[in-house]
């Protein structure tokens, strides 16, 4: 769910002009398509992310930003995940993975720390590579971030594979 968050606005500016979001509210996506109507690039769908309308290897690159978060609030413990919402994460991770062409990447930038969010992504059925890296300003008081990238037809290393057999 893109929401109202300038991210794709911005990467048109740095050049990318084929960029396609997408959010559940209607009411979200037509005022963002009423925002950036000057950008001819810049598409806005309604769509649902547990069942994305597109057809099979349509992206180069998948990225979300939080989006996978809304997933777990419910949950009150990271270290248990009820089986819903493990479900939920596969399916919408195997459209994702639908939706990559061959070579393709996805991009997931989350509070979520690995051992949390790695045996969600570490499953043999999507087809990619896993990989992850920390980001912040490295303050004493600053909260991290993960970014964790997606490379669909690249091996999981084993040590990932085992980590996603715990779900």
């Amino acid at each position: 769910g893109c929401g109202n968050s300038a991210l794709s606005h911005d990467l048109y500016e740095l050049g990318y002009t084929d960029v396609t979001s997408i959010d559940f509210s209607p009411a979200c996506i037509a005022a963002m398509r009423a925002r950036y109507a000057r950008c001819p690039g810049l598409r806005w769908a309604v769509m649902d992310i547990r069942a994305l309308a597109f057809p099979d290897a349509s992206f180069d690159v998948v990225l979300e930003k939080g989006t996978l978060d809304v997933l777990m609030v419910e949950e009150t413990d990271p270290w248990h995940v009820s089986p819903q919402a493990a479900a939920a994460m596969r399916r919408v991770l195997a459209e994702v993975s639908r939706v990559l062409r061959p070579g393709g990447c996805f991009l997931s930038i989350t509070f979520a720390q690995p051992h949390f969010r790695k045996p969600h992504y570490a499953q043999e059925a999507f087809g990619w590579s896993l990989r992850h890296a920390a980001c912040g300003d490295g303050d004493a008081g600053a909260f991290h971030y993960f970014l964790y990238v997606m490379r669909k037809g690249q091996p999981l290393d084993p040590r990932d594979v085992a980590l996603g057999r715990r779900l």
